[in-house]
């Protein structure tokens, strides 16, 4: 498929690029639909399948192409997706949920979900410049993914336990995403493993179409692979995000809004890079350590944003989305 890509006219591969995004897309929906159904019929608690299953299937397109990335040693696009991709998340996907009803954050999101998700960031940008193991430095590599994955699982363990608790105190506990696991289908057993396979197989061609679509696009129009990553792969492996959160806010369910961008990013940084960069040391360049403290200073705002009387307004969701747009024309023009 590659020699195919890298010979086709340039409206074809933007034609497979779209495919590809079509296939991360429904690959992750049918994906999480499978899996969540085999839970549920094995008696899982719906919010601990809300919180691993559903929450870990709606970043399996930003997984897929990072890995991917990954594998074929084309690190510089595994990194600036995930990057790309949290901002996009943070700052306009929030801006437009906001901006179509306000948006009002719970307590843990403020005091334990945002300032992780900072503390993920930072760990990206100082284990990055420091590369343990490395002596070329600026380098994500496989001991930093380790403990990235070592990470994930404690906090994914203290999101279980908290809502274990939670629920065992009789208090109402919805799950870290934007999907109601309670709303997920339940299947039979042969039915769940074809949407889990087919799902897993249109994720693994959709990632690699993604990559190597973005790659020829990136070599034609003589943009580098950070450009890429930062716009068309992000925001396209975004859109699960986009579409859920804009359809929940004109459903004026976006309770959860902060909460979920906000856990999806903390698990693209650990999750995601944490297996690219133990499949092959990631390595960062000038931009992503700029974008990285992008991406530290919007979290700060979203966390103050938070804080204010804990909810966001239009007024500061026209603000975030305006601070992205200037994001975007400054890493185009960059």
């Amino acid at each position: 498929m590659g020699d195919f890509i890298n010979s086709a006219p340039l409206f074809v591969v933007i034609l497979l690029l779209v495919v590809g995004f079509a296939l991360l897309v429904k690959g992750a929906d049918f994906f999480v639909e499978g899996s969540s159904s085999v839970a549920k019929k094995l008696a899982v608690p719906s919010i601990i399948i809300g919180l691993t299953i559903v929450a870990m299937g709606t970043s399996l397109p930003e997984t897929a192409v990072s890995v991917t990335a990954s594998l074929v040693d084309n690190n510089t696009l595994a990194i600036s997706n995930v990057v790309g991709s949290n901002i996009f998340n943070l700052m306009f996907v929030i801006g437009v949920c906001s901006i179509l009803s306000t948006i009002y954050v719970q307590r843990e999101t403020v005091t334990r979900d945002i300032p992780f998700s900072i503390i993920c960031a930072l760990l990206l940008l100082g284990l990055g410049m420091i590369a343990v193991g490395d002596a070329s430095g600026m380098t994500l590599g496989r001991f930093d993914g380790i403990l990235f994955l070592i990470l994930f699982a404690g906090y994914i363990g203290l999101m279980i336990k908290s809502a274990m608790k939670a629920r065992a105190e009789g208090k109402e506990v919805e799950a870290n995403d934007e999907f109601d696991a309670e709303e997920l289908k339940v299947m039979s057993y042969p039915k769940s493993i074809i949407y889990i396979v087919g799902g897993a197989i249109a994720i693994a061609i959709g990632g690699d179409l993604t990559v190597d679509t973005a790659s020829r696009i990136a070599i034609d129009l003589g943009m580098s692979q950070t450009l890429v990553g930062l716009t068309i792969v992000s925001i396209g492996t975004s859109l699960p995000e986009l579409v859920t959160s804009v359809v929940a806010a004109r459903k004026n369910e976006v309770d959860m809004a902060v909460g979920n961008a906000v856990g999806s990013n903390i698990f693209n940084i650990l999750m995601v890079l944490g297996i690219a960069s133990a499949i092959n040391p990631v390595s960062l360049i000038r931009e992503n350590v700029i974008d990285i403290i992008i991406l530290v200073a919007f979290s700060v705002v979203v966390w103050i944003f938070a804080a204010t009387k804990k909810k966001i307004s239009r007024k500061e969701g026209i603000a975030m989305v305006a601070m992205y747009l200037v994001y975007a024309v400054y890493i185009i023009l960059r």
